[in-house]
């Protein structure tokens, strides 16, 4: 389990690396950790042009780059930093969104919390004191910590559990608090509990998406945006096996379709 940990944390913190002299310079949303990985996998096969990808809190990433950080693109995990960069003039246009993101409950093997459809034993669990540490990514600046709030409030369970949270300082660290073992369990992006790397370190169940405020994704070209992020932002926006991508991971459609 430890060993299977250590790979965990290498994966979700380390940015896939580069050959090309100047790859495009990509911020992300920490919740897009392996399927973004991926998508950026197939469009260097497809186009030969290769980006480096950043993964952080859409405000870390958003602020940095209002601060003028060099990247050319920001895929938000909620569309108003995005909305907030282009009221600034930072970015070419208002962008567009690209996926709704979703929410799991996740508990390690070794977790006395059980992970059950009807989140039954995770309301037994915050009463009877299972629950001692339990991770969620930090809803001051990350959007997966404000909807994971929302979603323990809608249990009613936010006060019971608030002793026992555990803050990641971004989505891809509260995934590796909650799976590492040493949480009971978390509140995490259904999109990196359903990774193969992660899900066979424990279980996990979808959250409702009615339990919070919808997850609307959003990405944008900045301003100083070069042709090789160009190509990689129409690719994401009208690729059709990127939108398989997305949906293979746990996102819904931006459309709703």
């Amino acid at each position: 389990m430890r060993r299977s940990a250590a790979l965990l944390a290498a994966w979700l913190l380390a940015a896939p690396g580069t050959a090309q002299e100047r790859p495009a310079l990509i911020a992300a949303a920490a919740d897009l950790k392996f399927a973004l990985a991926e998508i950026a996998r197939a469009f260097t096969r497809e186009t030969g042009h290769e980006v480096r990808i950043t993964y952080g809190s859409s405000a870390d990433l958003a602020r940095q780059i209002g601060q003028g950080a060099p990247f050319e693109m920001l895929m938000s995990a909620d569309e108003s930093y995005v909305e907030h960069l282009a009221g600034r003039g930072l970015t070419r246009d208002a962008g567009v969104p690209y996926a709704v993101g979703r929410l799991a409950l996740f508990a390690p093997h070794a977790s006395p919390l059980r992970v059950d459809p009807d989140f039954r034993d995770l309301r037994a669990a915050a009463h009877d004191g299972r629950i001692v540490r339990f991770a969620i990514a930090n809803p001051e600046h990350a959007p997966y910590g404000r909807a994971a709030k929302e979603a323990l409030e809608t249990l009613e369970l936010w006060r019971q559990v608030q002793p026992a949270l555990v803050f990641g300082e971004n989505a891809s660290q509260a995934m590796q608090f909650a799976a590492s073992g040493s949480c009971q369990g978390g509140i995490v992006p259904l999109s990196l509990a359903i990774a193969p790397e992660v899900a066979r370190l424990g279980t996990f169940q979808p959250i409702p998406a009615e339990w919070h405020t919808p997850l609307r994704q959003r990405m944008v070209l900045v301003r100083r945006a070069g042709p090789v992020a160009a190509a990689f932002f129409d690719y994401v926006h009208r690729s059709a096996s990127v939108r398989n991508t997305l949906t293979r991971f746990g996102y819904a459609p931006p459309d709703g379709k």
